[in-house]
């Protein structure tokens, strides 16, 4: 653990680190993965303790929701770093006909990962993998609202990975507010957008990149062509895993009201037969973080004017919120205004998709975008005529597994992206590299932009850089005409020298 006034020599003697460049080889990126890997499947019992003191998290939703996502990040990671690594070769022009160009992954640096406290393990070293496969040196910042894995991540990381290009920086607003003054190469934040806008603004006093995954109001849209049963298990699983504290769950729901009765009768049964008659007494839920997000939400509750169809219970001493479900809310109510984040959710009617779409679009952007239905025009609806920064259609959540896909928010919901490759290249530089040599050919090519300037120089240069679209096998001739040319032009300067 690291305290307030030794930051500056914290992030000194990372920034030393790196510029000794002792990240950069391909062997210790790799050894530090494998560290990483070991780290989780060694102390698997350990990580399940702490998210259960911190939240009373399920030991099936510990794992499969944080540890074993860590563990397929990282697995990536170690499978596919060497083909990140490599340099990418670009497409040239005929002017660059004989030059290399390409595109090589440079790490940025120092860069600063600040997680949440919903998912304290994933999110915290969630973004770790792909900024040790860039190359660079991280200090971690957990949340201090989960102080029990804020503290377990603070005792592993060291024991496990390089002490000097990895640090953890615990505590509470005084440390974080000093923290954010120092100078990182990237800010990695995930949190609230209130929070969010106060890393942004530390960041841009020292020019610092940031990517910002923040939250915002999730809508679910069902139509009566959707599988009801499916959708409502989906749905409900999505909605009360982590009891609603999960930045992606489903918000609310537009539906027609003949959508809206079936699906009411189905969750209320659904959740009977999940969570039994008192879902309190249900080890398969979680519990509200802290007494201020119970408040937040048991106000949240009190001040509906809509019928609570289902749930409503609440017990202040076990921070407790029953799965709820509301119908005929009304639209400026402080449920439908601000992200609700606990197992409440409001069901809004509308009459068509277009109204849907509509209701969607006056409001911030959401952070993912939940459709069910098998229409695939009104699937199609949604994708084209809203905007969001994922959008699952016939489920919820499961996107995040899939590494190939970048998970990240827009506008209000957030800025950048990240997972597999794409985490990988937020925490580089792509520095775009063109190599040429000094042959005769490639000077006759150029040799039009010197003084003295004259209009043939201008046709003649105006050709050459001229944006076509060349068939590859074109390209291939083209490349093997000036490749002759080249060691023809060359040969014949060396027989007449």
């Amino acid at each position: 653990m690291v305290s307030t006034g030794q930051l500056t020599r914290v992030v000194d003697n990372s920034r030393a680190a790196f510029l000794s460049g002792r990240t950069r080889p391909l062997a210790w990126r790799m050894s530090q993965l494998e560290n990483l890997l070991k780290m989780l499947d060694e102390n698997e019992a350990e990580i399940c303790e702490a998210l259960g003191k911190d939240l009373r998290k399920p030991k099936q939703e510990s794992i499969c929701l944080e540890i074993e996502f860590l563990r397929n990040d990282v697995r990536g990671c170690i499978n596919n770093i060497e083909s990140w690594m490599a340099d990418y070769y670009v497409e040239k022009n005929i002017v660059t006909m004989m030059d290399t160009t390409l595109i090589h992954y440079d790490p940025l640096g120092v860069v600063l990962i600040m997680g949440a406290w919903n998912y304290p393990m994933m999110l915290s070293l969630g973004p770790l993998g792909g900024a040790i496969s860039a190359g660079n040196c991280v200090i971690i910042k957990p949340s201090e609202l989960a102080p029990a894995t804020s503290s377990l991540i603070a005792t592993l990381i060291p024991r496990y990975l390089d002490k000097e290009c990895f640090q953890v920086v615990e505590g509470g607003i005084l440390e974080t507010t000093e923290l954010l003054e120092e100078r990182f190469d990237h800010i990695f934040f995930t949190g609230s957008g209130a929070v969010g806008k106060i890393v942004g603004e530390a960041a841009n006093k020292h020019l610092t990149p940031v990517t910002l995954e923040l939250g915002g109001k999730s809508p679910v849209y069902i139509d009566s062509s959707a599988d009801m049963e499916i959708t409502v298990r989906r749905l409900l699983w999505a909605k009360c895993i982590n009891l609603g504290q999960t930045c992606i769950a489903p918000d609310y729901v537009l539906c027609s009201k003949e959508v809206e009765v079936k699906l009411v009768e189905k969750m209320r049964s659904l959740i009977g037969e999940w969570y039994g008659n008192d879902p309190q007494k249900s080890p398969n839920l979680c519990r509200i973080i802290n007494n201020r997000n119970w408040e937040r939400l048991h106000n949240l509750l009190k001040s509906t004017k809509g019928k609570v169809e289902i749930g409503g219970e609440n017990d202040s001493k076990d921070l407790y919120i029953a799965p709820t479900v509301i119908t005929e809310v009304g639209l400026d109510e402080p449920i439908m205004l601000d992200e609700i984040f606990g197992p409440i959710l409001p069901i809004v009617s509308v009459k068509s998709v277009d109204e849907a779409v509509e209701f969607i679009n006056k409001r911030d952007k959401p952070l993912t975008l939940y459709v069910f239905s098998s229409n695939k025009a009104t699937q199609n609806a949604f994708k084209t005529k809203t905007s969001s920064g994922s959008m699952v259609v016939n489920d919820a959540i499961v996107h995040l597994s899939v590494e190939t896909l970048p998970f990240g928010g827009v506008g209000a919901s957030g800025m950048g992206g990240y997972h597999g490759k794409y985490t990988f290249t937020t925490f580089s530089h792509q520095k775009s590299v063109l190599v040429r040599d000094f042959s005769a050919l490639g000077e006759y090519l150029g040799e039009t932009r010197y003084p003295p300037y004259q209009d043939w120089k201008i046709d003649r240069i105006s050709l050459l850089m001229k944006n076509r679209k060349i068939p590859k096998f074109l390209s291939l001739i083209l490349y093997l005409a000036c490749f002759f040319l080249g060691w023809l032009v060359s040969s014949l300067e060396n027989k007449f020298n």
